[in-house]
């Protein structure tokens, strides 16, 4: 088989290439990794050179290019069937595609006032009433599929569905926010895994800086 080159941005801010980047690594899918900086005020060059939307995350596997986060998880999921990306009950996949699909769409008041990233000392600033809809909202989801599966996480085993929400967990963590006990679990659950303790070392060592994202 062709090697399945993943193409990332700044571990410390690149939310969208931690999805992923952490769903690959934490379910054993061999990959390269090319990280491109967006360390440009207009963006870095050097990504529209390899991705046809000037943007990453992209995955390249042997000149076939996929871009956007759930698309490259699912179809690496295709390729690695028994990797558990997806979870095998059919009932089980249609809600882990229901809640990868409302957190690539939603949340957008958490998404802009609280950025990725991983450096940011926790605090919790003053945030708007949207943004605590949002988290409350998570929070069902993580209750409603940790309940179900019967955890740790969203449906029992870590997937591509726990790689979508993984920055969340940084987000979370990073600005402060207060959680109940059981979401308080499942992100204990996901710090614990090799994969994000490796893209967060790396991300901590990273000296570029993005003012906008550096809230």
């Amino acid at each position: 088989m062709e090697k399945l080159t993943l193409y990332i941005g700044n571990k410390n801010y690149s939310s969208w290439s931690f999805r992923p980047w952490i769903a690959l690594e934490g379910c054993g899918v061999a990959f390269e990794e090319i990280l491109i900086p967006f360390d440009f005020p207009a963006g870095n060059p050097q990504i529209r050179e390899v991705s046809p939307t000037g943007k990453v995350p992209m995955l390249d596997h042997g000149g076939f290019k996929i871009w956007e986060s759930l698309a490259i998880i699912e179809y690496v999921a295709e390729l690695f069937p028994d990797a558990g990306l997806l979870p095998e009950d059919r009932q089980a996949r249609a809600l882990a595609r229901s809640y990868s699909m409302e957190m690539l769409s939603g949340f957008s008041a958490l998404r802009t006032n609280c950025p990725m990233n991983m450096r940011r000392p926790v605090s919790r600033p003053d945030l708007p009433e949207d943004v605590t809809k949002d988290v409350a909202r998570i929070e069902t989801i993580w209750r409603e599929a940790r309940s179900r599966s019967g955890g740790p996480f969203l449906f029992g085993a870590f997937s591509g569905a726990d790689a979508m929400f993984a920055p969340v967990v940084s987000r979370f963590e990073r600005y402060g926010i207060a959680v109940s006990a059981d979401a308080k679990a499942y992100m204990a659950a996901m710090k614990a895994l090799p994969a994000w303790k490796k893209w967060e070392e790396a991300a901590l060592k990273e000296a570029w800086i993005v003012p906008e994202d550096d809230a």
